[in-house]
């Protein structure tokens, strides 16, 4: 068993994001991997990532992941892929502050890069600054 001083509730893998289940708690600890960020949003939507900070890294990561899965080659189709991603995430919970904080940070990470390319580098850095 991890160290509890370790212990991470969200965690960003490189191309995926690793949470324990909230759900399973106390009585078993419970880890869940997503690839997709529509897995991420139906995570946050049935409670298996709870608290706020964690909820907004979660709900940022779940952006990250829309950066990685974009085929787009032109900034305007990227952000396209990304805001779509960023809208479903932002709908899982419309009151948590830190939901839309998260999602807000990467959005302006991508935004500021000059091309996709440089976007998907630059979320990626972001998520894991902020886990």
């Amino acid at each position: 068993m991890e160290d509890f001083f370790t212990l991470r509730t969200v965690t960003w893998t490189g191309r995926s994001v690793k949470m324990s289940d909230q759900t399973a708690l106390p009585g078993r600890l419970v880890y869940r991997s997503y690839t997709r960020p529509g897995d991420v949003a139906e995570a946050i939507r049935t409670m298996v990532v709870r608290g706020a900070p964690a909820i907004g890294v979660a709900a940022a990561m779940g952006v990250a992941l829309a950066a990685l899965e974009s085929t787009a080659n032109d900034k305007k189709r990227f952000m396209m892929d990304v805001e779509k991603a960023a809208s479903l995430l932002k709908s899982t919970r419309p009151t948590a502050v830190n939901l839309f904080w998260g999602i807000d940070r990467v959005l302006r990470s991508a935004r500021n890069a000059s091309t996709p390319r440089e976007a998907r580098e630059a979320v990626v850095s972001e998520v894991k600054k902020m886990e």
